[in-house]
């Protein structure tokens, strides 16, 4: 386990990821640093296994670690006392891509819960959807896409900060949980593109 609660938070979600066996999808990863905030921020993609490139469905993941959190930790470790609890930002983008119709959003909104898992003491909250229509360069529409997503903020504790692999039970289960989630859209009735015809949209 890495001694430092951003890695450790990463190294853990990947492994869930990859323990539900879901597809990652390599280029879509990769940890940012803001030079001037401080901020430190990891990008990754998954989807169902067998579902080709570009996927249908797929997950997008990104993990914020604000430079405030940062500051914390370091003050936390040279003082021993934790005025301000670290956090971590989660957010989970569930898309459904390459479709051929305008799809029925109450019909994919009906297949997700309201909530995602607990993330101590908050949860995953879901958002209002995102639609997209996609042209082509003559300004005929190819497809549509759609995007519910679902965001939270872990706070840690001075034990977690202490071990990091008092994480595991916290963000083990989100892997899991967006694997079945991605079974549940991946199983609705909506009109998708010919496979020849597919771009990620």
């Amino acid at each position: 386990m890495l001694d430092h609660a951003f890695l450790a938070a990463v190294e853990i979600l990947r492994r869930s990821f990859d323990d539900a066996m879901l597809d990652h999808q390599p280029v879509e990863e990769r940890i940012q640093s803001d030079l001037i905030g401080g901020d430190l921020t990891w990008e990754t993609s998954y989807a169902l296994p067998g579902e080709g490139r570009p996927p249908r469905v797929r997950a997008d993941v990104t993990v914020d670690w604000p430079t405030w959190s940062q500051t914390a930790l370091r003050s936390w470790r040279l003082e021993g006392e934790l005025d301000e609890p670290p956090e971590l930002g989660i957010e989970i983008v569930l898309r459904i891509q390459q479709l051929a119709s305008e799809p029925n959003l109450e019909a994919v909104r009906l297949a997700l819960a309201e909530d995602g898992p607990d993330l101590g003491s908050e949860r995953l909250r879901r958002a209002a959807p995102t639609l997209e229509q996609v042209f082509d360069e003559d300004m005929t529409g190819v497809g549509w896409a759609v995007e519910f997503a679902y965001d939270g903020t872990y706070e840690f504790s001075e034990a977690v900060l202490a071990d990091p692999a008092e994480l595991e039970p916290i963000l083990g289960p989100i892997g899991p949980w967006v694997a079945s989630v991605l079974v549940r859209l991946g199983d609705l009735r909506l009109a998708f593109r010919p496979p020849e015809d597919a771009q990620d949209i």
